[in-house]
């Protein structure tokens, strides 16, 4: 399945039980932060080394669940607003590049200042 495949089953999953008259951008980005602290709430206490060795766990299955259900609302906003979610990732990746250049980043974490923040 690839992400169109998604989207077109995530909409017919809503219009089937008529709950696309719920799916406000508002209230999709609101379920889609919620299920982000829901993921959150798996990891938040785990070390790193925990967080990272998942795969297998009963933590591991929850969190996979998780980020099925952020994916799922993810994809139904940007169904709703009519963007492409492949587009919107190329372009603020390609940004991304030109705010970071690699021979000035590579191995810092510090977050690159825009022209116009202050």
């Amino acid at each position: 399945m690839d992400l169109e495949d998604l989207r077109d089953e995530v909409k017919a999953f809503a219009v089937q039980r008529d709950w696309q008259q719920f799916h406000t951008p508002k209230n999709l980005a609101m379920a889609l932060a919620g299920e982000v602290g829901e993921l959150l709430a798996e990891m938040q206490w785990l070390t790193p080394e925990q967080s990272s060795a998942l795969q297998g766990s009963e933590t591991g299955d929850r969190v996979r669940a998780e980020l099925g259900d952020v994916m799922i609302y993810l994809v139904r906003l940007a169904d709703v607003l009519g963007i492409d979610l492949i587009a919107a990732a190329t372009e603020k990746l390609a940004d991304s590049a030109r705010r970071y250049p690699v021979e000035r980043v590579r191995g810092s974490a510090v977050k690159a200042r825009r022209p116009d923040d202050r």
